[in-house]
């Protein structure tokens, strides 16, 4: 009840100025909406290239890429910056989304303006969108609006036709509103300069990944998960057992503050807040996750993934899996810290199951994705529409 209330003053707050705003003349401007940003930044660099727009980006406080454009705080707390945030939507004439954003129920875009959603991943492990189980637990109005959002996006990008069926399912969406070009994010693991670079930025920060192999550990984000003081990991076996030959990177969703005492700092880094996240898997050798979507991209790589899945259970029963999990995920499964220890030495992979994911999630992700994407959203309606249809 409070909930749906606050959400209904936002959105009677945001239409009022959107509705005033629009009265403005309509600018040859391009607006991100950034809550993870990955995607945006590339699309960024390619429209510097290629276009002469106007560029400015709407940040939410989870959002740590710095794009070095016009940057505004897109936080109602921020009241400045977000009053003219709103100005920003309602005069430009192509926005970007990377995620799910309730004040696109509150607008009425001109005919003419075009919404993009890029979204913050390559694939799905998990449901979401119109087929999240917790939708059960939601109001009919609040269904209703979820469905208003989706009906803003004129297009949505993917890497694969595999998340064709997925966001066709999720968004309520048709084949009109597809765009394969591509994940613009995955240009970085196709250019060897830029991997290279990335990883030398890296190795000289982080001087012990010259010594070592590196493991990355990056959990999806668990609902309710904003606080965490402990891991589901059993650190002290893993030091004791990994410390000679490897280096342990943590890397937790934007949305967790993780606060704990690391008693070994020659084995653990927290990179938590570390901007790039292509960068963090250019220097990795073996992927530890569990239902987040970084190993879509990461397979690309063609490296080493275990999935650590210690509440598989518990969490396929919440958020539901579009797939039987054991039949998605590229690597061994683990289901405590021991397992995962052993997995770890073992050091046996099935590296063609590898390759056959990421064909199938990135068959449209193939280097040029970002400028693909740019020319199709600023070409001629009628050739967006041909991409869009494959």
């Amino acid at each position: 009840m409070v909930r749906e209330f606050a959400i209904h003053l936002y959105l009677f707050v945001f239409r009022f100025f959107f509705t005033i705003f629009s009265i403005c003349p309509q600018k040859k401007k391009t607006t991100f909406v950034a809550s993870f940003g990955d995607n945006a930044l590339f699309v960024i660099k390619e429209l510097q290239r290629q276009t002469d727009d106007q560029i400015v980006v709407l940040k939410t406080a989870s959002c740590r890429v710095d794009f070095q454009v016009d940057s505004l705080d897109f936080e109602p707390k921020i009241f400045f910056d977000w009053i003219r945030s709103i100005y920003h939507l309602a005069t430009s004439n192509v926005i970007f989304i990377d995620n799910y954003f309730g004040f696109l129920a509150a607008v009425k875009f001109k005919p003419s303006v075009k919404c993009i959603q890029l979204w913050h991943a390559a694939g799905a492990i998990k449901q979401f969108g119109l087929k999240d189980p917790s939708n059960a637990g939601r109001s009919p109005k609040a269904i209703e609006r979820f469905k208003k959002v989706y009906s803003q996006f004129d297009y949505v990008v993917v890497g694969g036709d595999k998340m064709t069926d997925i966001y066709r399912e999720s968004f309520g969406i048709g084949e009109e509103n597809i765009l394969r070009t591509g994940i613009p994010r995955t240009d970085f693991f196709f250019d060897e300069q830029a991997l290279k670079k990335a990883s030398d930025a890296l190795r000289k920060k982080y001087p012990a990944i010259h010594e070592k192999k590196v493991i990355l550990y990056a959990p999806t984000y668990r609902e309710g998960e904003f606080n965490m003081s402990s891991l589901p990991l059993n650190i002290d076996h893993m030091y004791q057992e990994l410390k000679n030959e490897y280096i342990l990177l943590l890397r937790l969703h934007p949305a967790v503050r993780f606060d704990f005492v690391n008693q070994y700092p020659d084995f653990i880094f927290d990179v938590s807040d570390y901007p790039d996240i292509n960068h963090l898997l250019a220097v990795t050798d073996l992927l530890i996750s569990d239902y987040s979507s970084i190993p879509f991209e990461f397979s690309l790589l063609q490296r080493p993934m275990i999935f650590f899945a210690y509440d598989l259970e518990e969490y396929a029963k919440s958020r539901g899996f579009w797939e039987p999990y054991e039949q998605l995920v590229p690597g061994p499964i683990v289901y405590n810290s021991k397992d995962l220890v052993e997995a770890i030495q073992t050091n046996n992979y099935d590296f063609n199951q590898i390759v056959k994911f990421a064909n199938e999630w990135n068959e449209f992700s193939t280097g040029s994705a970002s400028r693909r994407l740019i020319q199709a959203v600023y070409s001629e309606s009628e050739n967006a529409g041909a991409i869009s249809r494959g």
